[in-house]
This record gives structure tokens, sequence and C-alpha cells, in this order.
């Protein structure tokens, strides 16, 4: 059964619509991390259990995604998204209302999976309508860079709201912000599946996405982009708080300017993938994580340790990033029209492991409050990611295994 492709919005018009959807898996985490040091007494149970609240999340969040991915391509993106909508909408109301830690896990766990269902969906129509599009390059990167802030600013929301409205507030927010969105889904997200896949069509989707070459090239190449932040945001109140003495107030601001400049880049993406193509902005974009990988390493090494000799290069890293978001997911994506659901899902799962495994030894085994974590992750990510761009035909013609 082909579904019509009625998506005529303009391009603020579709933010407005998809943005928030993109944000709430990562605002449920990072909003919520204020209030973490005194759920054990509210809760009155363990740190261990509240740690647990956090990592459930996480995985939930990345695993999820290999199921309503699939599901998506089954029944459509509309209603796996409005189902996570009504599913973390829910979930966080039943988060302001609890005070039992068995219910709060529970809860969690579902609040996540909710996030996950609305993720996949989300990213899946993006692929559907935007593929052959260029502003399918500009919402992929404002989508990177809108993540990149969150992280930066949604610990301070959720501080705010706290102290001024009590920790069960930060989950009513939550909750009220999912079923706005919601409900604006509700009235103005049509249908944009092509096809309603007969689950026949779905028995080996998965060896198929993973022997391909090109998808396993733009999804390091994304891998790299977010690990690299990551490494970022671990060790940045490191060096320029610890290390350099910065203020809480002054760290946060020199902290977003790498986000700001993810943005002002990333409304260029259009115009650098009609230039270069999509292969082309992922080569540029490692060599630019490259070229901020050496003057880090310089700055370490060479040059007096300082807030420019660390910011610099982040600055170019950050129009790496946004410069190979605007492309990774369209290129990874490209040859699985049919199976837009299950790929998006496998795409977010495969980076959410590297970034998490590969990210994290980098900030745990190399030296703390210096530059090396970001540096090494981001050069060896790169050159990995150049070499599977090696193995990739152009970009009109699909590699598999």
């Amino acid at each position: 059964m082909l579904y019509p492709k009625i998506w005529t919005y303009s391009l603020p018009a579709a933010l407005l619509l998809m943005a928030p959807f993109d944000l709430l898996a990562s605002l449920g985490m990072d909003i919520y991390l204020p209030v973490v040091v005194r759920m054990p007494a509210v809760l009155q149970t363990t740190p261990a259990t509240i740690q647990l609240t956090l990592s459930l999340y996480m995985i939930v969040l990345g695993c999820g995604q290999l199921l309503f991915g699939p599901l998506a391509d089954r029944i459509g993106r509309r209603p796996v998204l409005l189902g996570g909508a009504f599913l973390f909408a829910l979930a966080s109301a039943g988060l302001a209302m609890t005070s039992s830690a068995g219910v709060f896990i529970a809860l969690r766990v579902l609040q996540s999976a909710g996030g996950a269902a609305a993720l996949v969906a989300t990213f899946a129509t993006v692929r559907d309508v935007y593929a052959a599009r260029p502003e399918g390059a500009i919402i992929y990167g404002l989508f990177g860079s809108m993540l990149a802030f969150v992280p930066a600013f949604a610990p301070m929301i959720g501080a705010l709201v706290d102290h001024m409205f009590g920790w069960r507030a930060v989950f009513w927010l939550l909750a009220g912000l999912a079923a706005l969105s919601g409900l604006h889904a509700f009235l103005r997200w049509p249908e944009t599946c092509p096809v309603q896949t007969h689950p026949a069509t779905l028995q080996g989707s998965f060896g198929r996405v993973f022997s391909s070459v090109t998808f396993w090239t733009y999804t390091m190449g994304f891998s790299t982009a977010m690990g690299t932040f990551f490494t970022y945001f671990s060790t940045a109140p490191r060096i320029l708080m610890q290390a350099r003495g910065l203020s809480s107030t002054m760290f946060s601001l020199v902290f977003a300017t790498v986000a700001l400049v993810m943005i002002l880049c990333s409304r260029f993406g259009g115009v650098f993938v009609r230039r270069w193509g999509q292969q082309g902005c992922l080569v540029r974009g490692m060599a630019l994580f490259l070229a901020g990988a050496v003057l880090l390493i310089a700055g370490q090494i060479i040059l007096p340790i300082s807030i420019a000799t660390f910011m610099v290069p982040m600055w170019i890293m950050a129009c790496a990033i946004s410069l190979t978001s605007a492309v990774a997911a369209n290129g990874a994506l490209r040859d699985f029209g049919d199976i837009a659901g299950t790929a998006t899902a496998i795409y977010y799962f495969i980076q959410s492991v590297i970034v998490g495994a590969a990210g994290t030894l980098a900030v745990v085994l190399l030296p703390e409050a210096s530059f090396w974590p970001v540096a090494v992750f981001a050069a060896v990510a790169a050159v990995a990611t150049l070499g599977l761009a090696g193995l990739c035909g152009p970009d009109e013609k699909p590699v598999t295994l």
C-alpha cells in the first residue's frame, strides 16, 4: 500500500514540527542531572539505584531504536512517533507523581522507550522527505547542533526549575513538552513511509544494512562527529574550570561557542552538499577533524596551554561536526528507502555504541585535564572513516561487502 507524501512545509515549519522530538530524548537525560544527587533521599533508596535510572535510560534509548525502527517500516512513521510521544509524556507525568524507587525505575525505562520511538520515527521521516532535497543537509546539521546545546544548557534549566518549583516540576515540564509536541504532530504530521512494508521484506534487512560499505562509512563519520563532541563535553570542565580557573558562568559561555559555530555552519549545509557532494563533504569534514587534532596536539606539547589553544581547534572541529552531520545520515541511509526505519535504528545504535565505548575509553585512559582525549579520538576515528571512504564508490553507486 502506497502512502501519499503530503509534506509541503517550509523549512522553518518543518523544523518547528520535528525538532522537539530530536531534543526530548536528550532532555530526558540531561535536565534530570541536577536533581540526581537528591533522589536517593527522596525515594528512600541507594545512590546505586539512582545511577541505574541513568544507565537504563541510555541503554533503552539506544537498543529501543532497534525495535521501533523495523516497526516504523511495518506500520508507518506516524503511529510510532505519536505512540512514542504519548509514552514519553505519560511516563514523565508518572515520574513527577511517584515516590517509589521501583516504580521510578520502571517509568524511566518507559520514558526512554518513548524517546527512542519518537527519535527513530523523526529521522526516518527526514529520510523519506528530504533524501533528495538540499534542505536535508540543513536539517541534519541543525539537529546535530541542537543536540550539542542540550548537554550544555539542559542541566541549568533543570536546576532553575528545581530551585523554583521542586524536582517534580522537572518531570512535569518534560511531560508538558512531550504532550504539546505530540498534539502538534497529531494535527500536522502526515504519514511519509513510501511503502507499508510487508513483514517478509524485512527479513534479511539487518544483513543488507550491515553489508553496505557506504552505510559503515557514513555511520563512522557520524560517530567521529558525535564522539569528538562527547570527549569535548567530558574534558572541557576539567580543562577550562579546573586547569584554567574559569567560573561556572564563564565556562558555560565559552563551552557554548562550539555549539554556536556548529549552528552557523549548519546553515550552509545545503550549499556545501551542492558544491562538493555527500562524499566530498564527508572527506572534508574528516580533514577538518585531523587539522583540529594536530592543533590540539601542538597546543599540548609545543604551545602554552591556554583557553585559545583549546578552543580554536574546537571551533575548527565544530565546523567539521556540522559539515559531517549534514551528510552522514543521508549518505548512510540513501540505499535503504524501503527500510529507512530499520536502517535509521541501526545507524543510531552503532553510533551510540562507538561513542559510548571508544569515547569513554579515550576519556578514562588518557591524561585528565589535557587535550589528548579529544585529539586522539578525533584523529583515530577520522582516519578510520577516510579508510572506509576509500572503499566506497561515487555518491551515486552503492557498495556492498
